[in-house]
């Protein structure tokens, strides 16, 4: 079948094979000279992608729920959507959530997923406890950073490159209700933006949306969102997943992703907001997840497809850093819609985790030779400025960029070499990048 992730930039022709059943993992596995596993394809590009791909979704069980620690064990194709619908209730919270619940606990582990509150929090990786890795002589080993440390902290953000997530226990953090108090702020440029960040670090979820599209004195202009877990004994614990309101059926017709119709989007997006400062109450699917309620929301771009680019750049001359590649869209005419800005704490022990302390950037454009030559001048900028791209998210960058920026990625490879000798577990991202 052909697949492809959520960017619809690379397709494939792939085996996919779906079990329940261990054993019969097991002799999937021994049986193909290379695979990778996968979820729900939400990664954007070809990390995912291989002729031969072992599907976690049939391993759907929860396992054990700790009520009174908010201790929860499930199988890795359990959702993030599906475990909200049960803990939630309870009292309970994924301590960290990327921008989209329609993720699985073995991908969430695999991409090390980071969200809004990473400056307070760090990535998932940090709140797991152990897993249990099928290696590629189908044997199964119990990770934790007590028991098998190197092959834990490779497997966490390691791509799905170590092995086949079949279970995992994970720490979630306490709740009193289903609500969260609000703050958004209407930012005027880069520099107010950066600033009210800082002034607000003690937040514990902070994130914008950022106008690609504005240029001069307002380069930079945003919608800052700051929020906090509501304590008031006015709300409850009632929660019910409002699930996909919209469905895309089709793909958009290439002309409605063109940069003046971005350029619209993004000037009406931002003059949404009247008040340069809103306080109010919302709930948590509005506030984590806003784009899940529009199902199939990348069929926007077209058959074509779009790359998410993705970087991390250290505080340090950052202010300078951003508006560089901000001239470099402007000169290329491009304009993303969905540009989100947020703040990362200090990096952790995993490999191959993408965050590191400074501001990270995520822009959506569109796949055309402009795009991919931009991203060219970008990476350019990123690799000067001592960044790096996020793995889930690319479809294109070069090795040698790749490798500049992971400076953990020969303990990976020993690692790696250790536990898989012969490479067996490999995706097209893998293979580009030499990992």
């Amino acid at each position: 079948m052909k697949i492809h992730g959520w960017g619809n930039f690379p397709f494939v022709d792939s085996e996919v094979k779906y079990s329940s059943d261990y054993s019969k993992i097991q002799d999937y596995i021994l049986k193909q000279n290379q695979v990778i596993p996968s979820g729900l394809f939400r990664s954007y590009g070809d990390s995912a992608l291989a002729e031969h791909t072992f599907s976690s979704l049939r391993l759907k069980r929860f396992l054990k729920f700790d009520l009174e620690n908010g201790v929860l064990a499930t199988e890795a194709g359990v959702s993030f959507a599906e475990i909200n619908e049960v803990t939630i209730p309870q009292g309970w919270f994924l301590p960290v959530t990327p921008g989209t619940k329609f993720v699985t606990v073995g991908g969430a582990i695999a991409s090390d997923v980071h969200g809004k509150n990473h400056h307070k929090s760090g990535t998932f990786g940090e709140f797991v406890n152990r897993f249990k890795l099928m290696l590629s002589d189908g044997s199964i080993l119990n990770c934790s950073k007590l028991e098998n440390p190197e092959l834990y902290h490779a497997t966490i953000g390691g791509m799905g490159l170590t092995g086949i997530i079949l279970e995992a226990e994970f720490n979630l953090q306490k709740i009193r209700t289903s609500v969260i108090e609000q703050k958004t702020l209407k930012i005027r440029n880069l520099d107010e933006l950066l600033a009210k960040f800082e002034e607000f670090s003690d937040f514990t979820y902070s994130v914008s949306w950022f106008d690609t599209s504005a240029h001069g004195k307002n380069a930079g202009r945003a919608l800052l969102y700051l929020g906090e877990h509501s304590k008031s004994n006015e709300f409850n614990l009632d929660y019910k997943s409002k699930g996909k309101l919209i469905d895309l059926p089709f793909n958009f017709p290439n002309f409605s992703t063109n940069s003046a119709f971005l350029n619209l989007a993004n000037k009406a997006y931002f003059a949404k907001e009247f008040k340069r400062e809103k306080n109010f109450t919302t709930n948590f699917d509005t506030f984590y997840y806003p784009l899940d309620a529009i199902h199939n929301w990348n069929r926007v771009y077209g058959k074509r497809g779009f790359a998410q680019y993705q970087f991390v750049i250290p505080f340090e001359n950052a202010a300078e850093n951003l508006k560089k590649v901000l001239s470099v869209i402007e000169k290329y005419g491009q304009t993303s819609f969905v540009t989100v800005l947020k703040v990362f704490g200090e990096s952790n022990e995993n490999y191959l985790s993408f965050p590191k302390k400074g501001y990270t950037l995520a822009m959506d454009f569109p796949i055309s030779r402009k795009s991919l030559e931009m991203f060219d001048m970008l990476d350019k900028i990123i690799a000067s400025a001592d960044g790096r791209l996020y793995l889930t998210k690319d479809s294109r960058m070069s090795a040698e960029f790749f490798q500049a920026g992971y400076p953990n990625l020969y303990k990976f490879r020993e690692i790696k070499s250790k536990y898989d000798p012969n490479n067996k577990f490999n995706s097209l991202q893998s293979i580009r990048l030499g990992i």
